[in-house]
């Protein structure tokens, strides 16, 4: 290309020894591909119409066949339990006693800004790891039984939160 030429779809090239020229099999023995052109002696992959095809494992029983089947409705391990699976946010005792002050109360918003319970929509409930030694107003979706109990001995109460 000329100095003060445009580049243009006209003119593009690639670049010199990037492409290489196409294998031609079967063009005599002093090509290195002659005879039987690259495909070996006897066997499946010497046939014409042979390919290596994705999945293939050698002729085993392929994966597909060896998962168990899960097909219809009447199966209980067909059954698509995402959607009905409850998510929710746990709350330790520990981290409560921790981020807030005696006698303070324990919102969802609270909980939030201290990092606790920060996605929004997702039911929370608070679990009995660690101790409590203060009083707390605590709200929340749920309650796990021993959670309830010693925030109640410590002198707090638990608000249930309707959805």
């Amino acid at each position: 290309m000329a100095e003060g030429e445009r580049i243009g779809l006209h003119n593009l090239k690639p670049v010199p020894g990037s492409r290489r020229p196409r294998k031609r099999v079967g063009r005599g023995e002093g090509s290195g591909t002659g005879k039987t052109a690259g495909r070996g002696h006897k066997g499946w992959g010497s046939r014409s119409g042979a390919k290596r095809r994705a999945r293939f494992e050698g002729g085993q029983n392929p994966i597909h066949m060896r998962m168990r089947k899960l097909r219809g409705p009447h199966m209980k391990k067909s059954m698509p339990f995402e959607p009905f699976r409850t998510h929710t946010q746990p709350v330790n005792v520990a981290d409560l006693e921790a981020r807030f002050e005696s006698g303070a109360a324990v919102t969802l918003e609270e909980l939030g800004a201290k990092g606790l319970a920060g996605r929004k929509g997702v039911p929370v409930k608070v679990l009995a790891r660690g101790e409590l030694s203060k009083p707390l107003t605590v709200h929340a979706h749920g309650f796990s039984k021993a959670a309830r109990e010693k925030i109640e001995a410590a002198g707090g109460t638990c608000e249930v939160i309707q959805q």
